[in-house]
């Protein structure tokens, strides 16, 4: 079993960054597939961005170029930098292990961007 904490949500202006941090209860060393999914009100959960063990990364579409995955096994931590940040990703973001032993997921953290 392992327990996911995110962290770094808050409050921000548009245009603005945030960095949120997903601390495990242990190693993630061998888990493959972490991600951030995200829930925006009134709509369905989403992928953002989902990092393998290997370093491979793949983003949502209109995330590209804005957001960044990353992780530090030797800290069991993911990391998810996010700039120019705009209105429409208010959401309440996840970090999860979406593949490893049937899928664990954080709390999650809330994100509101103000115009």
């Amino acid at each position: 079993q392992v327990q996911l904490v995110e962290s770094g949500g808050g409050l921000v202006q548009a245009g603005g960054s945030l960095r949120l941090s997903c601390t495990a209860s242990r190693s993630i060393f061998s888990i493959d597939a972490m991600g951030w999914y995200r829930r925006a009100p009134g709509k369905q959960r989403e992928l953002v961005a989902v990092i393998t063990r290997s370093g491979n990364t793949n983003y949502a579409d209109s995330l590209k170029g804005r957001f960044i995955i990353s992780r530090d096994n030797a800290k069991n931590t993911v990391y998810l930098q996010m700039n120019s940040l705009k209105p429409e990703d208010t959401a309440v973001y996840y970090c999860a292990a979406p593949f490893y032993e049937g899928g664990y997921w954080g709390q999650g953290t809330q994100v509101t961007v103000s115009s």
